[in-house]
């Protein structure tokens, strides 16, 4: 377990500590999904179950009751069934939720509906995120209703229900040493199925013969899923941001954009590159990749605590509009042209966005109504890009059908910020070095 037990315990803590009094916390772990007929899509576990116990397995409940006497940690999980095991895999059981993940008490998923009301009853306060999952809101909704239907008996049901998000996701938005350690690694490995890509693409290739490729170099290395679907975008397919169909042949003469992260121990990573299929930048292709890299390294010099989240956009905003203008994409006068925002018919998304368990990461971006300031511990992806769309008739044809995103993964330190995806070149020097035929 590459998280600690001494670290989820401690971040149960934490977040018991925030609760106000006489309250529960009741988070469950995501649903199974079915892909077709009999076979499920391969299961995660709900990243805020897992980011307080470490439990990975399906149906289960975790409970947090501060102050409870006969221990604050409570799990409802699959019990033990030696036949399922045989077909299914093994099961922690109760007494393994208890041994394994230092549960205090642990029971049967079965018998909640016997046992939860009961935890439930007496307790002011239900910190639960509505919302999220409709199927158990109602039996949350059943086991409070359970409690009041008892009301003339003594019974006394919560008062108020509180958003656990709000606690909870504040607390995963700042990462410790040791999520930073896996980020790092996963970063690393992405990397190397970036270089990878590089190395490999030539003419003629299929886009997903490259989505392969990644993945090997993911499953070879430990992460034995991408962290989002992977983006494999040639040619005029670099312009449709979330383009996953990576089903055309990359031609001679055409862009590639990736745009692909493994996830390493529940931790994403996320890097994007775009490079030349045959290994050589064109003149048009080269001059919009080393704008949209000018941007991006004005954004991460930008990363530094005490500014706020918006100033890495506003730093590639201000680049890549006086870019477009000095290519003869944008005419104009530039402060003009960001005020009516002119630059977003190249430039429509924002420069990042949060990283950690999930690829888009919880946390607010606005505290109060204002933008978030960055703190040391947040880890922010900077990725910045322009898209020329094939059918943009306003610039010339020469500019036309060129997507480009660079995207790193960015932690906020004490005293600036760490790239921990540098490990893919991005230059376009050091590309056509790595493209170069050996």
């Amino acid at each position: 377990m590459t998280i600690t037990r001494q670290e989820f315990a401690r971040r149960r803590k934490t977040l018991m500590s925030q609760m106000e009094p006489n309250s529960i916390a009741i988070i469950p772990a995501s649903a199974e999904k079915v892909r077709s007929r009999d076979t499920d899509y391969p299961y995660r576990q709900d990243s805020d179950l897992y980011y307080l116990s470490g439990f990975t397995e399906p149906r289960t409940v975790l409970v947090l009751i501060p102050g409870r006497e006969h221990g604050e940690f409570v799990m409802f999980v699959r019990d033990r069934d030696r036949e399922r095991e045989i077909w299914d895999g093994y099961r922690a059981g109760p007494e393994g939720a208890c041994a394994e993940y230092e549960a205090d008490d642990a029971f049967p998923i079965d018998d909640i509906d016997d046992i939860l009301p009961g935890l439930i009853e007496g307790r002011e306060r239900v910190y639960y995120a509505m919302g999220k999952d409709n199927e158990f809101d109602r039996q949350v909704m059943d086991w409070v209703n359970t409690i009041r239907a008892k009301v003339r008996s003594g019974a006394t049901p919560p008062g108020e229900f509180l958003d656990l998000n709000h606690l909870l996701h504040d607390m995963r938005l700042f990462k410790s040493a040791a999520e930073l350690r896996v980020m790092r690694e996963a970063g690393n490995i992405t990397a190397r199925a970036h270089v990878r890509a590089m190395q490999l693409c030539k003419p003629g290739l299929m886009e997903y013969q490259l989505e392969a490729e990644i993945m090997h170099e993911f499953g070879m290395n430990g992460a034995r899923a991408p962290a989002y679907n992977t983006i494999v975008g040639g040619g005029r397919n670099g312009c449709i941001l979330h383009y996953v169909e990576n089903n055309a042949a990359l031609k001679n003469g055409d862009l590639v954009l990736i745009d692909a992260g493994c996830e390493l121990d529940y931790y994403a990573s996320d890097i994007t590159r775009t490079f030349p299929v045959n290994g050589k930048f064109s003149i048009e292709q080269k001059a919009l990749y080393e704008l949209v890299l000018a941007a991006q390294e004005a954004a991460i010099a930008a990363v530094k605590p005490g500014n706020h989240w918006n100033d890495p956009h506003n730093a590639t905003v201000q680049v890549i509009t006086a870019g477009l203008v000095s290519l003869g994409l944008l005419s104009g006068d530039v402060n003009e042209l960001i005020a009516r925002e002119a630059y977003r018919d190249f430039y429509m998304h924002r420069a990042g966005h949060w990283l950690g368990m999930d690829v888009h990461d919880v946390g607010d971006y606005k505290v109060g109504g204002v933008w978030r300031v960055l703190e040391p511990g947040m880890v922010l992806t900077i990725e910045p890009g322009i898209y020329v769309s094939p059918d943009n008739d306003k610039v010339a044809k020469k500019w036309r059908g060129i997507g480009i995103r660079i995207e790193d993964n960015v932690v906020v330190t004490k005293d600036g910020h760490e790239v921990i995806t540098s490990g893919v070149p991005k230059t376009v020097a050091d590309i056509e070095a790595v493209m170069a035929p050996a």
